[in-house]
């Protein structure tokens, strides 16, 4: 009875002095990582077993070669402990920070979703509330006036494409945010889906006195979904427009590295402010403090098409980004290359290292031919 009394008092006496030296450890290092305290607590819980072990092995009195034995023995197993435990202590802490991460990404969602509706309630319920004036006073016979009538028609058409065009705008971001997005690849011309972008915003351009330039230079081919490459064309050249202000210029140049498609549109429209810049690509953001605002004519929409240019981007394994420049701002994306299917390889350099290039300024007729 007396041997397990001893026992038990080596085997608390070195727990607790092992015990005191951890407190103290967690102390020291409690603005240190969660793996760090994972890995002292593991540590302190190991020794423990081992100095207990010892201590007790050292009373009883054994002789030299058993108690080598007992220590090895103990030793090989704290080793192997120690390792077991870190590994499942770096797993820990891993899940530990992504579980952060997860929460803080839901929590900066749910505010892009709220910003969202808020945006898309406002930019529903103006025009709607507009709609039912014109509609009533129709009705009603309010307006007799042949010119009033006609133009009561052409605005409640635009007001409707308009409404239309935002509900199309949300389906789209729902397939690229549900993983829904099919692309069809094929090898794409670039050179025809930026005529086709600039027929598109010609008219536009043309209203606020916007020259839009394209360069006369090799057009790579990109290997894309046509018809959503050709709307992440006409968001940037449509988005640079519309802040662009009155004999102001959009500037659209492509071209292609040993890696990548690049295809890069810049404006004159003053720039956007630093703080902004992260926030461009994100939904619902217009920035209309940063950017040179336009009437209402020209800006409708739930600030969706920037955000949708981005996910059809990155559905294609891209990227895209956004600088400041000296007199505006240049948007830049850039696709996996596909080289022509036939014909010499050209490497064009990047735009940043080429000297300039011929230009020619499309009008709203010759882009539409």
């Amino acid at each position: 009875m007396r041997d397990f009394l001893l026992i038990g008092v080596y085997s608390l006496a070195t727990g607790a002095v092992i015990g005191i030296i951890g407190e103290i450890s967690l102390r020291v290092l409690r603005h240190r990582s969660i793996i760090m305290h994972i890995c002292v607590m593991l540590t302190i819980t190991v020794a423990s077993v081992v100095a207990g072990t010892a201590a007790v092995a050292q009373a009883m009195f054994l002789s030299t070669h058993d108690l080598q034995v007992v220590l090895i023995t103990v030793v090989a197993s704290a080793a192997v402990s120690l390792g077991v435990g870190a590994m499942f202590g770096r797993r820990l802490a891993a899940a530990s920070v992504w579980s952060v991460q997860v929460r803080e990404q839901e929590r900066k969602m749910e505010a892009s979703r709220r910003e969202l509706v808020a945006w898309v309630s406002h930019d529903l319920r103006t025009p709607l509330a507009g709609l039912r004036a014109m509609a009533e006073a129709l009705e009603d016979n309010i307006v007799s006036d042949p010119d009033t009538v006609a133009e009561y028609h052409h605005r409640i058409s635009v007001e409707t494409d308009r409404m239309s065009q935002l509900v199309d705008d949300l389906f789209e971001l729902s397939r690229i945010n549900a993983g829904a997005l099919q692309l069809a690849l094929s090898s794409v011309p670039l050179e025809d889906v930026v005529s086709d972008a600039i027929a598109t915003a010609a008219p536009l351009a043309a209203r606020r006195g916007v020259h839009v330039i394209a360069r006369d230079t090799d057009w790579p081919v990109v290997t894309a979904g046509q018809a959503e490459l050709g709307r992440i064309v006409a968001n940037l050249l449509i988005n640079s427009v519309r802040y662009t202000p009155p004999h102001g210029t959009v500037r659209i140049d492509g071209g292609a590295d040993s890696h990548e498609v690049w295809l890069a549109v810049s404006d004159t429209c003053g720039g956007i402010p630093k703080a902004d810049l992260p926030r461009v690509f994100d939904v619902a953001f217009r920035g209309e403090r940063a950017r040179t605002p336009q009437p209402q004519e020209d800006t409708f929409g739930g600030g969706l098409g920037l955000a949708i240019v981005r996910g059809l981007v990155e559905a294609h394994g891209g990227w895209v980004h956004v600088d400041n420049t000296d007199d505006g701002c240049r948007f830049e994306v850039r696709l996996p290359r596909v080289a022509p299917a036939s014909g010499p390889k050209h490497r064009t350099p990047r735009l940043s290292s080429r000297g300039p290039a011929p230009e020619r300024q499309l009008s709203s007729r010759e882009a539409a031919h």
